[in-house]
């Protein structure tokens, strides 16, 4: 996934339950960007929680950098994604677990 000024791309991304992801964060923007999803977080088992905020609740890419998720979708649903600081843009998304 890309953050860029002001959007995800893509903005809408599918996991299936019980299924290892890696999921690469990259922000080719000039601005940091959060990747806030904090529903999404909790319904997931982390693979390294060191990559979140303290309070679990988002990533924070500053411009140039790449991050790396692994995870294993465990609770089925649909959730938010937002850029904490961007979210009045419309840089928002979506997350569906199946």
């Amino acid at each position: 996934m890309v953050a860029t000024e002001y959007q995800f791309s893509p903005a809408t991304l599918t996991f299936k339950r019980g299924v290892a992801y890696r999921l690469h964060l990259e922000n080719h923007g000039k601005e940091l960007h959060e990747f806030h999803a904090p529903d999404f977080f909790k319904a997931v088992e982390l693979g390294d929680p060191a990559v979140l905020n303290a309070d679990r609740t988002e990533i924070l890419i500053h411009p140039g950098e790449a991050k790396d998720l692994t995870f294993v979708p465990k609770k089925a649903g649909n959730y938010k994604l937002i850029c904490s600081d961007h979210d009045w843009a419309g840089m928002t998304g979506s997350i569906t677990i199946k």
